[in-house]
């Protein structure tokens, strides 16, 4: 699952359609989720219209944050398993999504944080208690913590981040 949802406020232009190595952050991520999973869904906002190569789900929800989108697409896909990733992750790999997948008890994550992450959907009911923090709302379950290599964990949040990695 492809979080392209996010307000971008810091950056300040759609991240999704930011461009990096030949290839925008979204079409990355859709790939990397390609070479791990049979079922992709890229989960979103109907409203923002980005123009990518692939459907967005809309995540139901007026409010923007990360747990509308794990909700939306936890229960849209089709397996109890879903790893999630966001889209300023252009350096993730589709090991990584497999290592989180196959140590994945209720959740599993990073020690950074919920995203990546790997879900299953009995982690849905902890995530619809109107709780806005993925890491808050899933402090209850039971949550494998994966180490992954930190430099796949390098997000993009601003414009020079962005030009730093290239």
């Amino acid at each position: 699952m492809l979080l392209v949802g996010g307000a971008s406020t810091r950056f300040g232009s759609p991240k999704a359609l930011a461009r990096l190595g030949g290839a925008t952050l979204a079409v990355r991520a859709w790939r990397t989720l390609g070479e791990a999973c049979d079922e992709r869904i890229a989960v979103g906002k109907s409203e923002d219209a980005l123009d990518l190569p692939f459907p967005v789900l809309d995540d139901g929800v007026p409010q923007r944050a990360a747990i509308h989108g794990l909700v939306a697409g936890l229960r849209a896909a089709r397996h109890d398993i879903a790893v999630v990733i966001p889209v300023d992750l252009p350096f993730l790999s589709a090991s990584s999504l497999l290592e989180l997948a196959a140590a994945c008890r209720d959740a599993a994550v990073p020690p950074s944080g919920p995203l990546p992450g790997a879900y299953r959907k009995s982690a849905l009911p902890s995530l619809v208690t109107g709780e806005l923090s993925i890491k808050r709302a899933i402090g209850d379950l039971d949550v494998a913590i994966v180490d992954l290599d930190p430099t796949q964990l390098v997000n993009v949040n601003r414009p020079e981040d962005l030009e730093r990695l290239r």
